[in-house]
């Protein structure tokens, strides 16, 4: 049997007893642990030369595992300590899950499901509005843009429309009623012809266009037996379509057919338009998504046709491409779609509180400044400094009780914050101070430097070492103050030797809500 690997955590000291604690239910067979304490309170305040000059690595350590906040460059201290340095999560309790002990390594690259996007009001769009669309659509997710005929509304800007989408290397669908439309984009090199049914079926024969087949009537699978088999007679490519109808009209039968279809043709590449279900439900569309992309895993059903219409399915794209790829994986692993990431998971998390009452009452008694810090649990918001240590579950009502009647920054600040913790709390959400709530697919996750301090922002600490109005970036504040000798500690909480000395102390600052450090010597 191979020799546990060695990891090093390295930590700071308020996050040090937790990460011990977490630490010590690794299993001993597979890893072995020490923890580096860099000698600062808050672990996300480390920088690059703090963790060089403060952190010694013990014999054999294999890999050195950084807090998820912490934005030091990995890189840059894998040269320096000649180890393999990467960046861990953000909460500690995460940590078991990210070291693959949740039984499974997530890998949400690969999917099998091609999306086509329909734009639905093509035919009012002029060409150049309709190749900025695709584009958009394409960046994405979508693999086909779909140019969508409306009855009674003319399109003499369709061969146009598919040229431009061409020429840009897009792939292009043509979904009409209209034969003639059908006909059009199919010369102007549409790559798919959407939908013809077995009276409709010659066009098929006429163009290289790849069809997709559906029936006279949804509840008319003998027709579309007929015009599969005929395509599989002739050798031509073809998807076809059973048709999903919405609730309450036909919706368990339609998937009943799907599902007759597939067991009576076995090999053929399929489509589901999940529109009449995501469009005309009035539901959150992510669990509905979430849903029917798990009928099409089951069934390998490898496309479908999504459309936007309503405003609360305006995230649909990128909820189908979040769950094409969660049940590719889940699949490939044989296993239920549970524990492949939070895309899917909007409203609520799984493991929303990351912290114990007992927990955040411990951090609150070793804080030694004005500054605030927020954290939910499950009996609701706390918010603490070195003066105080409330509880509740209403932003409004800690007002009266942390004296910043006379710091409208402040207040403002705190109040935006307690807002959006309150709402974390009522949801069941995670919640970190200065970072924005997640909402998975339903929303697009602001782009962050990792490597980077954040911005001073609007509000500033005030007080008698405030920084002067107009001065925001002279706002930026060194480490820690009181930083204490760093140490390294293993599972037997023995202390090792040889660390760095004692870091002479800083003052710190509040900025925005963030403590910030200066750019070191």
């Amino acid at each position: 049997m191979s020799a546990p690997e060695h990891l090093v955590f390295v930590t700071g000291k308020l996050a040090r007893a937790r990460l011990e604690k977490v630490a010590a239910t690794l299993p001993p067979d597979r890893f072995a642990w020490s923890i580096a304490d860099a000698g600062v309170k808050v672990a996300a305040l480390m920088t690059e030369e703090i963790i060089r000059r403060r952190v010694a690595i013990p014999e054999g350590a294999t890999r050195i595992v950084l807090p998820g906040r912490c934005r030091a460059k990995p890189e840059a201290l894998s040269a320096h300590f000649g180890v393999p340095v990467e960046r861990g999560p953000d909460e500690i309790v995460d940590l078991p899950a990210y070291l693959g002990l949740a039984g499974r390594r997530v890998d949400l690259s690969r999917h099998d499901l091609r999306i086509f996007s329909e734009i639905v009001d093509a035919s009012k769009m002029s060409p150049e509005e309709i190749l900025a669309k695709g584009i958009d659509l394409a960046g994405r997710g979508a693999d086909v843009i779909d140019l969508g005929g409306l009855p009674d509304t003319a399109f003499p800007h369709l061969e146009d429309s598919v040229r431009l989408l061409k020429e840009a290397g897009l792939k292009v669908s043509v979904d009409s009623f209209s034969l003639d439309e059908l006909t059009r984009g199919a010369k102007a090199g549409a790559d798919y012809l959407l939908s013809l049914n077995e009276e409709s079926l010659d066009l098929a024969f006429e163009t290289e266009a790849v069809p997709v087949l559906v029936p006279m009537r949804p509840d008319d699978l003998p027709s579309l037996d007929r015009a599969i088999e005929r395509m599989e007679r002739a050798g031509r490519p073809y998807m076809a379509d059973p048709i999903l109808e919405p609730i309450h009209f036909g919706f368990v039968d339609s998937i009943a057919r799907y599902r007759e279809v597939r067991a009576r043709h076995p090999g053929i590449e399929m489509m589901m338009g999940t529109g009449n279900l995501t469009e005309l439900t009035e539901a959150d569309s992510l669990g509905v998504t979430a849903l029917l992309l798990g009928m099409c895993s089951e069934l390998a059903i490898r496309n479908v046709l999504i459309v936007q219409v309503s405003n609360h399915t305006r995230r649909t794209l990128e909820e189908h491409d979040a769950a094409r790829r969660v049940m590719y994986a889940a699949k490939a692993d044989a296993a239920l779609p549970k524990g492949y990431g939070r895309a899917l998971l909007a409203l609520h998390d799984k493991r929303p509180f990351v912290q114990t009452p007992d927990e955040i009452a411990g951090l609150a008694a070793e804080v030694r400044d004005p500054n605030f810090r927020i954290a939910v649990a499950e009996d609701g918001i706390h918010v603490y400094n070195r003066d105080i240590h409330k509880v509740g579950t209403d932003a409004m009502a800690f007002f009266p009780d942390l004296n910043v009647e006379s710091d409208g920054a402040h207040a403002f600040y705190l109040g935006a914050e307690l807002a959006k913790a309150e709402t974390a709390y009522r949801l069941g959400k995670r919640y970190v101070q200065d970072e924005p709530l997640r909402w998975g697919a339903a929303a697009d996750e602001e782009a962050e430097d990792t490597t980077a301090f954040k911005k001073a922002g609007h509000t500033r600490h005030s007080g008698p070492d405030a920084p002067a109005p107009g001065t925001r970036d002279a706002a930026r504040v060194p480490a820690e103050a009181g930083a204490e000798p760093p140490e390294t500690v293993g599972p037997d909480s023995a202390r090792a030797e040889g660390v760095a000395a004692t870091p002479s102390e800083r003052a710190s600052r509040l900025v925005c809500g963030k403590l910030v450090p200066a750019d070191e010597a």
